[in-house]
């Protein structure tokens, strides 16, 4: 492999991992009896919000006895003891993206959601988190491009992504879009979209975590396994579409948006799909004249290049469909996530993508995010080749 750091375009911090007091020493005076924080429950230390359970954390020890039903990248990478929470200390976590060959982590937060029933709190713990990340960004700001969360309605995703433009220090925010409420067809997410647009933050999906619901068969057995892969398209599908199918790229042409962590592999027949639509609905242009006419000028397709953004860890599929993404495919490493390839991301990318042209491979694994995000002068395919 070339010599060059890579940019990973999807990594973590989760609630495991997360400050003790990330919530308790910062949150406002009316909601600090509320606020999240530690209890122990059946001798593991939980996060508790409202009297709900956010899950587990890992200051405290490993709660497994024996084999362990999940591995994550730390465990693959020989660090048994991660009471350390290394994703959440920016020093040890640029110590591993060093060890990785990594120069820069797109860092999302936690992929099951800040719920709770009172939304005023919930606004709150969503801008409290963000305010944190911008601290601990800051020991690295060409590094660690930290990724806020926004509240899942409308209206309170609105005002924090305002405030978050203000602070001048993030290039892309994160909507969960598995749980979102009302769908995107609704007219209340209108000043969101054109908030994006005024910004120019970048808007990001990422899968969100729900584990199988009393009842459901796959609970606690192997075929857990396997459908658990369901969601990471499941949670994607009717929003991408309803960015089409209801004109929010067609109306707001500079927005941008990252899918992360769904695979890339299902997008092209889904694009070819809704391009085939677009024909047929104009195919049918004198039905709709007396209706208000067609105001989706645009293929699909072409708003998929301008607009949309997918990331993928190892892909052999996507690897043979790369000419319908052009420069829309970014890589991601997912540390420190069980679906993560670090702390081999070389090895990997020379395994998967060792088939292709170093600019080609180079593109991929830096020049694309590079000109996203605006890290550092972006070099054109044709000079790469002469490096």
């Amino acid at each position: 492999m070339a010599n060059y750091g890579l940019i990973s375009c999807d990594d973590h911090l989760d609630m495991n991992q997360l400050p003790a007091d990330l919530w308790t020493s910062r949150m406002p005076d009316r909601f600090k009896d509320r606020a999240p924080h530690l209890e122990e429950v059946d001798g593991q230390m939980m996060w508790i919000c409202n009297g709900a359970n956010w899950g587990r954390w890992s200051g405290q020890g490993n709660r497994f006895k024996g084999p362990k039903p999940i591995f994550t990248a730390l465990d693959r990478g020989g660090i048994e003891d991660q009471t350390e929470r290394r994703p959440a200390v920016a020093e040890l976590r640029l110590k591993d993206m060093d060890r990785d060959g990594v120069h820069t982590h797109v860092v999302f937060g936690p992929v099951t959601s800040f719920n709770t029933t009172d939304p005023e709190l919930r606004d709150a713990c969503y801008s409290v988190y963000n305010d944190w990340l911008a601290d601990f960004c800051s020991v690295a700001p060409d590094r660690l491009l930290g990724v806020p969360m926004l509240p899942p309605s409308p209206e309170s995703a609105v005002k924090e992504l305002r405030r978050i433009a203000a602070m001048g220090v993030f290039k892309q925010v994160n909507l969960q879009i598995a749980v979102v409420e009302p769908r995107l067809h609704d007219e209340r997410w209108e000043p969101l979209w054109q908030a994006l647009e005024d910004t120019g933050l970048i808007l990001a999906w990422h899968v969100t975590v729900f584990f199988p619901p009393e009842g459901d068969p796959s609970r606690g057995k192997l075929a857990g396994n396997y459908t658990h892969m369901k969601s990471f398209i499941t949670q994607f599908l009717d929003a991408f579409v309803d960015l089409f199918a209801w004109g929010i790229l067609e109306k707001h042409p500079k927005m941008k948006v990252v899918i992360a962590e769904s695979g890339a592999g299902w997008l092209p027949w889904v694009v070819e799909e809704l391009d085939y639509r677009h024909w047929r609905l104009w195919e049918a242009e004198e039905f709709w004249k007396d209706k208000g006419g067609i105001p989706l000028k645009t293929k699909p397709s072409d708003l998929f290049k301008r607009q949309i953004y997918s990331t993928f860890q190892q892909s052999p599929v996507t690897m043979r469909l790369l000419e319908f993404y052009g420069d829309n495919l970014l890589w991601a490493s997912d540390y420190p996530h069980p679906d993560s390839i670090w702390p081999n991301s070389k090895a990997t990318i020379e395994r998967t993508m060792g088939h292709l042209p170093p600019e080609t491979v180079k593109k991929l694994t830096h020049d694309n995010a590079a000109k996203l995000y605006g890290l550092f002068e972006y070099a054109p395919a044709g000079k790469i080749a002469a490096e």
